[in-house]
């Protein structure tokens, strides 16, 4: 590739980069001195899953690696422990070290379905920051003023707000820098949430003697609402662990406008592929449903390989297309100490939902069945002693066993 081909690449669905001039400049100078860039993305394994959200960033990573340079996939082991407060409207609770690390060992293994191993070097911040003295701190404290801090948006309406920010939250930021002096990064790549954070390593390594990197944010996806960003507290994932027919099945839910959002961020298909398929379904040559199709099978071949794609494709058809229930329905048995059951509560206990509330919404909105009987009452009851069939929306099935404890 040219370089022009190179940067045409690597800003495909990049919100900013500060600066392109300084990227080009980097692509330039490692193709002269024929070295590799030394490209980073630090993650807060603050959850065990990672969903189709984190690998916007992760399929920007795999970019850089196809153009031969090295990915340093940074796991915040030791930031973790003070919590991000990025975005967050009070403080975050920080993890226990137990936490962290089952967290991050899911990571090491989640990642490596999307990047390659060989140029792939998993580091863990507490390797340089467990290390530091409380005077190298409040030493890199110094290098920024909490005026700056309070320039971050978040901060900045929780000071107008009164609401409590604590002294730790200012210094993550400036941990998060340091990440990047102890790696000498020439890239980094997050969410456009992490801008400030970013900012600060790449002024901190311009004050410890570095050539500062270089910024690249990228969007949030959003989740299956088409709204809000994916988020697992928020029920809109879709985790890359998660069942190829269950998989597929989310990816054909989401909207035809939300497709082409999806389609740039995590297809690996051009954007002229794309711009080509936005033709021909304008045209009407080509039915949305089939290029949907065509994204969903990518996605679960990334993560679950071709043929397990295909054979949650054809359940699919079969489910959705023929109206016929899953081969494959979980089956669970529930015990309750009287003769009937609040359905809201079967739905909660079932794990259909996570509280009754919900439960109670999507009842009322029509998305539960009964041994395929649509229910619409929020105070349904149901007996006890028996198997039923539930159905939530098109997707989730269930063959639950109520039995009474009494009788157990």
């Amino acid at each position: 590739m040219s370089i022009e081909e190179e940067l045409n690449l690597l800003l495909r669905g990049v919100v900013e980069v500060i600066s392109e001039k300084e990227l080009k400049q980097k692509l330039i100078s490692a193709h002269t001195k024929k070295r590799t860039l030394k490209v980073k993305a630090g993650f807060d394994p603050t959850a065990p899953d990672i969903h189709l959200g984190h690998t916007v960033l992760l399929q920007k990573l795999k970019h850089f690696q196809e153009l031969g340079h090295d990915v340093y996939f940074l796991i915040g082991d030791f930031t973790a422990m003070i919590g991000d407060p990025s975005g967050k409207s009070e403080t975050r609770p920080a993890l226990t070290r137990e936490e962290v690390l089952i967290n991050a060992q899911t990571y090491e293994e989640q990642i490596f379905k999307i990047l390659e191993p060989t140029r792939t070097k998993v580091v863990f911040n507490s390797s340089w920051l467990s290390k530091m003295s409380a005077i190298d701190v409040v030493k890199l404290c110094s290098h920024y003023t909490v005026a700056r801090m309070l320039e971050r948006d978040d901060f900045h309406k929780r000071f107008l707000n009164e609401q409590p920010i604590s002294i730790h939250e200012f210094i993550y930021p400036l941990l998060q820098g340091y990440d990047s002096i102890a790696l000498q990064a020439d890239v980094e790549v997050g969410g456009t949430d992490q801008k400030f954070n970013l900012l600060v390593g790449r002024e901190l390594q311009r004050d410890f003697g570095q050539e500062p990197q270089v910024v690249m944010t990228l969007p949030l996806l959003e989740g299956l609402d088409g709204v809000q960003k994916m988020s697992k507290s928020l029920g809109n994932y879709i985790g890359i662990t998660e069942p190829p027919q269950e998989m597929f099945g989310k990816i054909m839910s989401i909207s035809d406008q939300l497709m082409w959002r999806y389609y740039e961020l995590l297809s690996d298909s051009s954007l002229k592929e794309i711009s080509e398929l936005k033709e021909k379904v304008q045209k009407g040559s080509l039915h949305p449903k089939e290029v949907k199709k065509q994204l969903a099978l990518e996605i679960v071949t990334r993560f679950h390989g071709q043929k397990a794609a295909k054979e949650a494709e054809i359940e699919f058809e079969r489910v959705f297309k023929h109206k016929k229930l899953p081969k494959k329905i979980e089956e669970i048995a529930i015990s309750w100490p009287e003769g009937k059951i609040w359905l809201p509560k079967l739905l909660q206990l079932a794990h259909f939902t996570s509280s009754t509330s919900e439960a109670k919404r999507l009842i009322i909105q029509g998305g539960v069945k009964i041994n395929q009987e649509k229910v619409m009452s929020p105070e349904t009851e149901i007996p006890s002693g028996k198997t039923y069939l539930i159905q939530l929306g098109k997707k989730k099935f269930k063959k639950v066993k109520i039995f009474s404890k009494n009788k157990a």
